[in-house]
């Protein structure tokens, strides 16, 4: 399904409530809302997509029995005032994309059970209590330990040997990206990498960050995940090749627009989980009782392309041990 249908396909649900709640003679639509950080991002509406099929599968029919209610938008001074809207158009289930959407929710809210995806460090941020027992209206789906700050900057050193300098690029108001950056940090001595971190919340700002950073040799960059990085995934690719700096990121998709690497999970899968999730607080479940969960495997990628255009060898012990290469 191209970009252009899906926005109207999802966007359209948005607008439907009031009208489809006055035609239904029998039952109660439901309603969903689905708050993230990533406007205009064709990927994301996929991901969306996985979702609204899922709960099909599970025998929720978008525009019949449910309704779902995207709000997308990539301005970091806009996130709380649409977390605002989104809790002012009542849904019965909130899922909500990354740490910033989970802590501006949980400002507005104590009572709409919200499932979150693609965050980090949820006992830490202090979204939930513990993962067995979340204990509130918050529960879902983690994808990264802080620890995993050393384990992108073990993994890219293996991929590139030659890197002694590391800059990690992270939206600092994330308090799992500090983490993330402590731990790459705190691992740096150990792989003979000094590693220093760049704050961005705009492409001007990683553009100035890449430039000043690649001015001198043997530099490596670590993508962390947060929505700023993911909206402007294109525009670090771009900026690292033409650098020629080694970069590892989270996700596949960043490796598909032109990264080298990443060290990560299948997002589409969390999607599906998400679902199931809400599926079941739907009928009558409390997010208090359905743990956290984290993910369950990682995937190494790595773009052979991109390595060819760095002028970088990657080692066959690492290309072995990929998931999958793109060429």
């Amino acid at each position: 399904m191209r970009r252009r249908d899906l926005m109207k396909a999802i966007a359209g649900s948005a607008v439907s409530w009031p009208l489809a709640a006055r035609a239904q003679q029998s039952g109660r639509i439901r309603r969903v809302g689905v708050l993230t950080g990533r406007a205009e991002d064709a990927e994301s509406l996929t991901w969306v997509e996985t979702f609204r099929q899922r709960l099909k599968e599970l025998g929720w029919s978008d525009g019949g029995n449910i309704q779902i209610n995207l709000l997308a938008d990539g301005d970091v001074r806009r996130w709380q005032a649409n977390a605002g809207k989104m809790v002012a158009s009542a849904p019965d289930v909130i899922i909500v994309v990354g740490n910033p959407g989970v802590e501006a929710l949980q400002r507005e809210t104590p009572t709409i059970p919200i499932v979150f995806v693609l965050v980090g460090d949820p006992v830490g941020s202090g979204f939930v209590g513990n993962l067995a027992h979340p204990g509130g209206n918050i529960t879902g789906f983690m994808h990264f330990e802080p620890a995993m700050g050393a384990k992108w900057l073990e993994t890219l050193k293996a991929i590139a040997p030659a890197m002694t300098r590391a800059l990690v690029l992270h939206l600092p108001e994330v308090k799992a990206n500090v983490e993330f950056v402590r731990s790459a940090q705190n691992a740096g001595p150990i792989f003979n990498v000094a590693v220093s971190a760049a704050g961005v919340h705009n492409k001007d700002d990683i553009e100035q960050a890449m430039t000043a950073f690649a001015g001198e040799p043997n530099g490596g960059l670590i993508i962390l995940p947060n929505p700023i990085s993911g909206t402007h995934r294109a525009l670090v690719a771009e900026l690292a090749i033409r650098h020629r700096l080694p970069t590892i990121a989270a996700f596949r998709n960043v490796v598909a627009s032109g990264v080298l690497a990443s060290y990560g999970i299948d997002i589409s899968s969390i999607y599906r989980r998400a679902a199931e999730y809400t599926d079941r607080i739907l009928k009558g479940e409390k997010p208090s009782n359905l743990p956290v969960q984290a993910p369950t495997k990682y995937e190494l990628i790595i773009n052979l392309k991109t390595a060819g255009a760095i002028g970088l060898e990657v080692p066959p012990s690492l290309l072995s041990r990929a998931d999958e290469v793109i060429e």
